[in-house]
């Protein structure tokens, strides 16, 4: 016991010495000061200034669905003849703006909202006078932002899991942070940032920094005050903030949850392992570098699996299935505090960067912890899904570094990013060996760590690697094939084919009639064996059959969320009756993007579908994020 207490106080210690070394590093200059890489999705002039740190003061009003607000935007000069600041925002009511100079007034500036261009939003102009020439400079912006906020939402009582309370939250990625802060909307501009945030008495606020900071009272003795401070310099997209009546339960000495008081105990249930995963981590790719890891489970709303925001990241209660068999999609967030928050993409056409590694990591987390046979079956099912997205998506969209110009970043979010990324980090690990890929890893974390990048600034490191410590082991012409053609190379390394042979032979069984469904060896299917199984039956399924297998095994009432999803699915495409109340309850109660878009797509292939999902829509519409709802909203428009 004592020897195991002494490893602990080590390897705190070892922990906390990275993060002061991280800390000290970037909020002095956080990055490299280089040429800036064109980002077609900014307006921000970061050739001239670059924004260093950022003061917000919040003030939350549930009633008006508005935050009113300040920002303080600390600038360094590149430019020494520049004299004008240009920032992103997009529905930003802009009050004024002003320099800020220790020990005068603040003085204010002369400033100008640009005509709106969707997506990007409109560009704010701010004019400095010939007297501010210092190296460093401070604007302040003051503003409210409108109840549409792409990257806000307000959710009453009724659309929480107690009932009782509003709630809010945030989603940066990938260029919504402009709808709550007026600020250099790039993930090559990355900051440090401090908070202040006035919440009504009673409901907590949560940000992706320190969270340590007790509740003040306010002054007018109805608000609760939080103070924030993030020591590392991230990009705007990280920037994140959850408003609600949260409790919090540890599950390890830097790592715990928190979650609306009904569903925490069961979110520190499923997610035990949560330290586990990060000592795993570290263990294979170097020290975790920011302190805490904690966890907001959201309401069920939330667009997304999960948003990798650093020492915060923010979860769907979708992946609560009582066993812990979707905690990959934790381990995946874990992991992008290597890659993507550590190293990050200098623009969305480099977000393979952040989720191709992040992928990658997410896999081995899972051998370490779960096995080599889950990581296999994990593997199994995410090229299944980069194969039926491949055979939907034009060429231009196959290739890793994408081009988006021109496009809204989140339209084209594929398992291309995530999958073929993956599959190409698994081609190395093929050609270097395990060990020498683990070694090229921890160098290239260390050596981009707090920085942001292109994907030519990686194949530069890569192949300066390759040069000295395995100069035969890639092809050029190879590597170029991955980043630059679309599909997947001939020459991929995929996953063995045999992880679900066992779920093949009795779906094949059970399909030809051989067997009926209670003669199914699936009692003790996990969720993957039976993802597997729903996911590749015949697309016609006769209705008794379906039947049948409903009353073997409940798959209508199945909690499971991603298990319901598959057997919805298959239901739409058979119109299974029986299972049209359990889909008008999951789409109106289930927000997260991967589950709800398939099943509307299911069912506006036929005109009786597309009138059902309409009047599902009607009422699950008003509880779905604004991302989820654009998304749903261009599928019905096209509908029949």
């Amino acid at each position: 016991m004592k020897l195991l207490t002494s490893l602990r106080a080590v390897r705190s210690l070892a922990v906390a010495l990275a993060v002061l070394a991280g800390s000290a590093a970037c909020s002095s200059d956080p990055e490299p000061v280089s040429r800036a890489v064109r980002d077609p999705h900014s307006f921000a002039n970061i050739d001239a200034f670059r924004t260093r740190h950022i003061d917000l003061t919040l003030h939350v009003d549930f009633d008006a669905r508005r935050l009113r607000a300040t920002a303080d935007l600390t600038l360094d000069r590149l430019d020494p003849r520049a004299r004008t600041v240009v920032l992103d925002t997009r529905d930003l009511d802009v009050r004024g703006a002003w320099l800020v100079r220790e020990g005068d007034e603040p003085l204010p500036l002369e400033h100008s909202l640009g005509e709106p261009q969707p997506p990007l939003g409109q560009a704010l102009t701010l004019e400095l006078p010939e007297s501010a020439n210092a190296e460093r400079i401070t604007v302040r912006v003051e503003y409210e932002t409108r109840p549409e906020a792409s990257g806000l939402q307000w959710l009453t009582p009724e659309q929480t899991a107690g009932g009782a309370h509003p709630f809010l939250f945030t989603q940066s990625q990938a260029i919504h942070a402009r709808s709550w802060i007026p600020l250099q909307d790039t993930p090559q501009v990355r900051a440090t940032y401090r908070a202040t945030v006035h919440t009504p008495a009673g409901l907590r606020a949560v940000m992706s920094a320190d969270n340590s900071a007790q509740a003040e009272r306010g002054e007018d003795g109805k608000t609760d005050v939080y103070r924030f401070d993030m020591p590392q310099a991230i990009p705007s997209y990280l920037i994140a903030l959850g408003v609600g009546r949260l409790e919090f339960r540890s599950v390890g000495p830097r790592s715990g949850v928190y979650a609306e008081p009904s569903v925490v105990e069961a979110a520190a249930r499923e997610f035990a392992d949560l330290e586990d995963m990060i000592e795993a981590c570290e263990r294979m790719f170097g020290p975790y570098r920011w302190g805490r890891y904690d966890l907001l489970i959201l309401p069920p709303s939330f667009p997304f699996g999960g948003m990798e925001n650093p020492r915060l990241s923010f979860i769907t209660p979708t992946v609560i299935a009582g066993d812990r068999s979707l905690v990959a999609l934790i381990a995946h967030e874990l992991a992008h505090s290597w890659s993507g928050n550590l190293v990050t993409n200098a623009t969305w056409r480099d977000l393979w960067l952040n989720e191709g590694f992040t992928t990658y990591l997410e896999r081995r987390i899972v051998e370490a912890l779960y096995g080599r046979r889950r990581a296999q079956m994990e593997d199994a099912l995410g090229l299944q899904s980069l194969q039926r997205d491949l055979e939907d998506l034009e060429p231009r969209d196959e290739v890793l570094a994408i081009d988006l110009t021109g496009r809204d970043p989140d339209d084209v979010f594929s398992d291309v990013p995530y999958e073929k990324g993956k599959l190409f980090i698994q081609w190395l690990e093929s050609r270097l060996g395990r060990e020498q890929l683990d070694e090229f890893l921890k160098g290239y974390f260390d050596r981009f760590a707090f920085q942001s990048i292109t994907t030519e600034q990686f194949l530069d490191h890569l192949r300066t690697y390759l040069k000295s410590a395995a100069p035969d082991a890639v092809d050029e012409a190879q590597l170029r094939t991955w980043i630059y053609e679309p599909g997947l190379p001939e020459f991929a390394v995929l996953p063995p084919g045999d992880a679900f042979t066992h779920v093949d032979r009795a779906r094949a069984d059970w399909v030809e009639g051989r067997i009926d469904a209670t003669q199914l060896p699936a009692r003790e299917w996990t969720t993957h064996e039976w993802l597997h199984f729903l996911d590749n039956l015949p697309q016609q399924v006769p209705q008794e059959r379906l039947a049948e297998l409903d009353r073997a095994f409940g798959l209508t009432e199945v909690e499971n969320a991603e298990i319901a999803h598959s057997w919805l699915l298959v239901a739409v495409r058979n119109r299974y009756e029986p299972a049209y109340p359990r889909l008008e309850r999951y789409l109106t109660t289930i927000g997260r993007r991967k589950l709800i878009k398939p099943l509307y797509e299911a069912l506006v292939e036929t005109s009786e579908g597309a009138e059902r999902a309409r009047r599902i829509y009607e009422r699950a519409r008003p509880g779905y994020h604004p991302i989820a709802a654009s998304t749903i909203d261009s599928i019905l428009q096209a509908a029949p």
